[in-house]
């Protein structure tokens, strides 16, 4: 089941469309989805398809001459090409008469077994690229390699490259695609336990409850998710010890350098430069107040949604769900999923209002937007906004996100309002959401002010509404 990715197999089909040489690189994540993009993209159309292995350059040379021999003779074969520049050069030669794609999959497996493969590439693109068809596509998912060997202003190939893709798991919209038959609130439930990530989204039954779900993922040390953010680590990281310790930090409220460093008892330059990396991966988003570039208020979030539940959850309960008691730790956990969904509520309620700002129905045309939290001087103690959006230095928007089961009342309007105070814009508008829909003094309060926007969260579920 392919879903999703229209834009990325719209802009690989542009490139493959030109009728010239193109060079793309792709990237991202283990489990986002990469290769079941370019396996889409690649359905109909000729091309060598060939999967780097973690082994030695004569085994990947091997498998690397069956696939171009495979596709020029559509038989198996034995046959070996001398080195890779040969292998490639061939390749290079076909595309002078026809398109042809070449995928080179987990491309740093292969680079790092034949290290002059990189400069090999550099050298058959300068040489052949006036004359090739050939769209050659490098794909990987270590991304440090990626950024540092492909990418980066010293890297051999710098320079040669027409499109990069990075590609990122699926916002909330498109998870609803896997979660059809599950209620409005259990996709968002859902979506806040493995987040967007499609090979995550894939152990998901959905003729299961929510509940049985996770006992059958996080609960189940048979299960594919039961160690997966471990595992990831251990693939991704040379030192997953720290970084685990760094990841549960985050997740158990310590939140500002000074206190992950202070926790895992490391400095906080060591600390920095983990979570720099941790960051890159996806896994952890570092936060300042909206508006302030470089602040000391910073705070660090676990971005990843499976990674923020598996080490909320799933740690402190290990020895439990080793002795196969998951009804029991399933009891823990479920009081505090209401407090847990309300960050992921945010969330879906921030990708809501980007969607209304490329469909133009936005009232305000804001560039960026994100969650301040600061000191409010009048009543002498810390306050935050869910969200906060600037068009320019007099107009902005000021949203408040609620999951909880009872209806949004004035008072949480009148909140919000006098917090939007503490900023001088001129104009403001205002955004409530709501999972359980809001009071008739909230309603009318809405309607009198003109400038308050009240959204449900049934009307932000159904993807084949448009927004109001």
């Amino acid at each position: 089941m392919f879903i999703g990715r229209e834009r990325e197999l719209e802009t690989l089909d542009k490139l493959y469309f030109s009728n010239k040489f193109e060079f793309t690189v792709i990237y991202g994540r283990r489990r986002v989805g990469k290769t079941a993009l370019i396996n889409q993209f690649i359905q109909g159309k000729n091309a060598v398809y060939f999967m780097g292995v973690e082994s030695n350059a004569r085994q990947n040379l091997e498998n690397f001459s069956r696939s171009i021999l495979e596709y020029c003779t559509g038989i198996e074969s034995d046959g070996v090409f001398r080195s890779f520049q040969t292998a490639l050069e061939y390749v290079f030669k076909l595309s002078e008469q026809e398109r042809l794609i070449l995928v080179i999959d987990e491309y740093p497996y292969v680079a790092r077994s034949e290290k002059s493969l990189s400069s090999t590439l550099q050298l058959l693109i300068d040489k052949y690229k006036d004359n090739s068809k050939l769209m050659l596509i490098l794909c990987g998912s270590s991304m440090s390699y990626m950024e540092d060997h492909v990418l980066a202003y010293k890297a051999p190939l710098y320079g040669r490259r027409t499109a990069q893709m990075k590609v990122v798991p699926f916002e909330f919209e498109e998870t609803c695609r896997y979660f059809k038959r599950f209620s409005d609130e259990d996709k968002a439930l859902l979506y806040g336990i493995v987040g967007g990530t499609p090979q995550y989204l894939l152990q998901i039954n959905d003729k299961m409850s929510v509940e049985d779900n996770i006992k059958n993922t996080f609960l189940n040390p048979a299960s594919a998710l039961f160690e997966e953010p471990e595992n990831l680590l251990k693939q991704e990281v040379r030192e997953p010890a720290l970084y685990n310790a760094i990841i549960t930090a985050i997740a158990t409220g310590y939140t500002r350098m000074s206190e992950i460093a202070g926790k895992v008892g490391e400095d906080t330059n060591v600390c920095s430069t983990y979570l720099k990396n941790l960051v890159a991966l996806g896994i952890i988003r570092k936060e300042t107040p909206y508006g302030e570039k470089a602040s000391r208020k910073a705070i660090y979030a676990i971005e990843d949604n499976l990674f923020r539940f598996w080490y909320c959850f799933v740690p402190e309960n290990n020895s439990i769900i080793a002795r196969g008691a998951a009804d029991l730790v399933y009891k823990r956990i479920e009081p505090f999923l209401p407090d847990y969904m309300g960050k992921v509520f945010e969330e879906i309620c921030r990708q809501y209002l980007w969607k209304l700002l490329l469909s133009g129905k936005c009232p305000v045309q804001f560039s960026s937007l994100g969650r301040w939290w600061g000191n409010d001087p009048k009543n002498k103690r810390q306050t935050e906004i869910d969200i906060l959006a600037e068009q320019d230095k007099s107009t902005a928007l000021f949203g408040e996100c609620k999951w909880t089961n009872e209806r949004v009342d004035l008072g949480v309007l009148e909140t919000l309002v006098r917090r939007s105070e503490l900023f001088p814009y001129e104009q403001k508008h205002f955004y409530l959401f709501a999972k359980s829909g809001f009071t008739k003094g909230c309603v009318d309060k809405a309607k009198e002010m003109g400038n308050v926007t009240l959204v449900r969260y049934e009307d932000m579920v159904d993807i084949e509404k448009e927004p109001r």
